[in-house]
């Protein structure tokens, strides 16, 4: 039986761009990157703490994909605290922390557009 995620793809445009803001802006550490052929590298993210792994990776053909509401939520224990962070990284919010009837969420952008929520647990 399924018993989790274990890697979620995030589309980019540019890897090295993509690699220097989730790693230098948001904290996450480098747990591959090699070599995929034609130019593209294999880069897998891990977010400390957590289980779940994440690729800067696109697909050939996936390049629609690229940027837009993504449909992954990262979560955090204070998002008003989080997005402060993030805002002094330089992260663009494309929405400000809220309340709402299930708990805190806010939305922060990568630099390809991309748009993913983050919220409290």
């Amino acid at each position: 039986m399924i018993r989790g995620i274990k890697i979620v793809s995030i589309p980019v445009s540019d890897q090295d761009r993509a690699l220097e803001f989730y790693t230098h802006k948001l904290g996450f550490k480098v747990a591959t990157d090699q070599p995929m052929g034609e130019g593209k590298r294999w880069i897998e993210l891990t977010i400390p703490g957590a289980d779940t792994s994440l690729s800067l990776f696109t697909p050939p053909g996936q390049e629609d994909r690229i940027g837009g509401f993504q449909g992954m939520t990262f979560w955090c224990d204070d998002v008003v605290a989080t997005a402060s962070a993030m805002r002094a990284k330089g992260v663009e919010l494309a929405a400000e922390p809220r309340k709402e009837p299930w708990g805190h969420m806010a939305i922060f952008k990568d630099p390809d557009g991309n748009e993913f929520v983050f919220s409290s647990r």
